[in-house]
């Protein structure tokens, strides 16, 4: 693993009910990198996210996490997680807590910071997801966009050294999708290393270092965003990104 690597999956296998659903992927990530896994529903791109780290435990592989195994029956997978954070498709925010509460939640159970501390973390991630006015808001108080831009802060706020996204916005109508996509950019031109299991294109086309493509389990092409998008090398992501991007919706107005 070189130096500038904080991650890396070998020869990751996993199947549910006998079949199989990922069929020995490998992928490394850099620090300050940013890829988008894009993909047909059911190709395992969430799944692969999942075991990145142990929500969903690999049958067979490898993740090295800053050069070190993550796989043993004696590594904390909890304080793992704390440095490699995910954000959902749902928000999986606490109803009866507000949303300056929900990001100090983690802070002071895992990170053991104290209340000042905590609160003082939580409004600066608020602010920068542009929802330091929503902080004593509950989440049934805010829209799917606003909940997810929460989520987003509670992630950062931990100060991990990688997030994962996985299908952040596919709950989400086309205007709130903006809103959340827009927060992320900024993350990722900050640098911000990034794992984004993602639907939207344009996003991937924008801001990827690199793209992934998979399909049925195995990744089919990786590479740069112009090249994976304007010259794709295998048939099969030439049919997938031909569907989709005809199916894409623009901009909305301005």
């Amino acid at each position: 693993m070189s130096q500038d690597e904080i991650i890396r999956a070998v020869n990751i296998h996993k199947s549910f009910k006998g079949h199989e659903v990922l069929k020995g992927i490998d992928l490394s990530i850099s620090r300050q990198e940013v890829v988008c896994i894009i993909g047909p529903s059911g190709s395992g791109k969430s799944t692969f996210l999942r075991c990145l780290n142990r929500i969903t435990e690999p049958d067979k592989g490898e993740v090295l996490f800053e050069g070190k195994s993550i796989m043993g029956p004696d590594v904390d997978i909890d304080e793992v997680r704390s440095h490699m954070v995910m954000v959902f498709q749902s928000y999986n925010l606490f109803l009866h807590l507000t949303a300056k509460k929900n990001i100090m939640l983690a802070l002071e159970q895992v990170r053991g910071m104290g209340q000042e501390e905590a609160e003082a973390r939580a409004l600066d991630a608020l602010s920068k997801v542009g929802l330091e006015a929503k902080a004593d808001a509950y989440p049934g108080q805010l829209s799917g966009g606003q909940q997810q831009r929460v989520a987003i802060a509670r992630a950062i706020a931990m100060e991990p050294k990688l997030v994962m996204f996985d299908e952040p916005t596919s709950a989400l109508d086309p205007e709130l999708t903006y809103e959340v996509l827009d927060v992320m950019k900024k993350l990722a031109y900050g640098g911000m290393t990034m794992v984004v299991v993602t639907h939207e294109m344009g996003f991937a086309k924008d801001v990827a270092d690199r793209v992934v493509f998979m399909d049925h389990g195995v990744i089919v092409e990786e590479g740069d965003p112009d090249k994976i998008f304007t010259d794709p090398q295998n048939e099969r992501t030439r049919q997938f990104l031909k569907r989709v991007l005809k199916d894409e919706p623009g901009p909305p107005p301005a």
